[in-house]
Order: C-alpha cells, then sequence, then structure tokens
C-alpha cells in the first residue's frame, strides 16, 4: 500500500471474514442444539467468537479511515453503494413480515375466525405506549440529524450532546418495548397473530439494538476526534440506518397497531 499509483483501497491479508464464519456456524448449529437438547455451551462459543469478530474487523476499519488513509474519496464512494445496497437488503426482509401480515390479516381464513384480529385475541392499545415510542423514535431521527448537521458545520460539542440524546432515546425505545412485551395479554405461540407481531417488531427491536450500538460507535469516535466536516462516512452510515430503523417503525405502526388493531 506504501507505493501504490491509485486511490483505491486493496484490503490487507485479514482472519476475520474466517473466524467470522466460524462464530456464525457455532453460534446457529449452537441454537438448534439449546432448542433440541437443552445445551447453550456451543451457542454461547459462537456468539463470543462473533463478538470478538466484530470489534475486532471494525477496529481495524477504523485504524485503516482515521490513521492509514485508505479511505479516499472514491473509496468512500464504493463504500456509500455499499450502505445503499445493504439498506435495500433490509427493506426486502421486513417486506416478507409485512406480507405474512397483510396476507393473514386481509382474507382472515374460518380458522382465525374469519377477523381480524384472531377471534380470542386482545390487541395492544395502539394509542398508549406504540405512541409513545413512536415519539421517541421520531424525536431520536431529529437528534440525529441535528448531529450530522453539527459535524459538517464542525460544531463538535453540539455533535457529541445530539448524538448522547439519540442514543438515550434508542435506549428508552428498547425499554418501553421490553415492558410491553413483558405485559402482552398474548404470546408468540398465539397463531398468525402472535407470530407476525412479535417476529415484525423484535426484528424492528434487534435493528434498534444495533443501530444504537453503531452511534455508540460513532459517539466515541466524535469523542476521540475521528470525524471532520469532510470525513465522516462511518457517522453518515449508521444516520442512514437509524432513518430507515424510524420508517421501518411508522409502517409497523400504522399496519400491525392501528389498522391491525
Amino acid at each position: 500500500m506504501a507505493h501504490q499509483a491509485h486511490a483505491y483501497h486493496m484490503v490487507d491479508p485479514s482472519p476475520w471474514p474466517l473466524t467470522g464464519a466460524v462464530g456464525a456456524l457455532l453460534m446457529t448449529s449452537g441454537t438448534a442444539m439449546w432448542f433440541h437438547f437443552n445445551s447453550v455451551t456451543l451457542m454461547v462459543l459462537g456468539t463470543i467468537l462473533v463478538l470478538l469478530t466484530m470489534y475486532q474487523w471494525w477496529r481495524d476499519v477504523v485504524r485503516e479511515a482515521t490513521y492509514q488513509g485508505h479511505h479516499t474519496p472514491p473509496v468512500q464512494k464504493g463504500l456509500r453503494y455499499g450502505m445503499i445496497l445493504f439498506i435495500t437488503s433490509e427493506v426486502f426482509f421486513f417486506l416478507g413480515f409485512f406480507w405474512a401480515f397483510y396476507h393473514a390479516s386481509l382474507a382472515p381464513t374460518p380458522e382465525l375466525g374469519g377477523c381480524w384480529p384472531p377471534t380470542g385475541i386482545t390487541t395492544l392499545d395502539p394509542f398508549e405506549v406504540p405512541l409513545l415510542n413512536t415519539a421517541v423514535l421520531l424525536a431520536s431521527g431529529v437528534t440525529v440529524t441535528w448531529a450530522h448537521h453539527s459535524i459538517m458545520e464542525g460544531e463538535r460539542k453540539q455533535a457529541i450532546h445530539s448524538l448522547t440524546l439519540t442514543i438515550l432515546l434508542g435506549f428508552y425505545f428498547t425499554f418501553l418495548q421490553g415492558m410491553e412485551y413483558y405485559e402482552a395479554p398474548f404470546t408468540i405461540a398465539d397463531g398468525v397473530y402472535g407470530s407476525t407481531f412479535f417476529v415484525a417488531t423484535g426484528f424492528h427491536g434487534l435493528h434498534v439494538i444495533i443501530g444504537s450500538t453503531f452511534l455508540a460507535v460513532c459517539l466515541l469516535r466524535q469523542i476521540k476526534y475521528h470525524f471532520t466536516s469532510s470525513h465522516h462516512f462511518g457517522f453518515e452510515a449508521a444516520a442512514w440506518y437509524w432513518h430507515f430503523v424510524d420508517v421501518v417503525w411508522l409502517f409497523l405502526y400504522v399496519s400491525i397497531y392501528w389498522w391491525g388493531s
């Protein structure tokens, strides 16, 4: 890399794709072992290996971007395309859950009582905790945009404050959702309503936790002076992801909580 005559990043050999693949294999096969034989050893081992891989791989990417100067404008352009394609794949991931929900709800079968929500299901009030969660996520969308503008304007303290606020709102959303799950009058085993509700909202909740972690890493990087007004794609990717999570929640709220109840 020291004598290259182009602006592209030729990545050095790395063990992390291999350790990540082994960790994912152990984690998924360990989950099957947990389901069938009530043994969590393999799953825990796989999870630890995946978490170590994530930490070390992303540490290397941060070093390449911040200290080694490998993230030139053409490389950043490629990363932007990569993030756009990743979010597109996530859109189709959630599309499958919405498809399942509307397939069941628009033409309820006799087994469901011919109505939606199915007979015997007591739904959650969409104007209580779900509405508060909607307000919390929309507020976090405003604060992450504030953080983005602060970074672009070189307002370091404002960026730190607004990012901290966004992360707190993300954790508050997760807490509220956990309480909602704990007090829900139905479970994931309650037919197609329970399964579509918990799988769709549960995966969204997982994405909120991932997004909050992403933003927390960006907050640490901002505190350590990693971002400049023209070189902050790590934060930009996190902000795009957070806005995507916001939009998915709006569709979930309108479809499952409000219309579906």
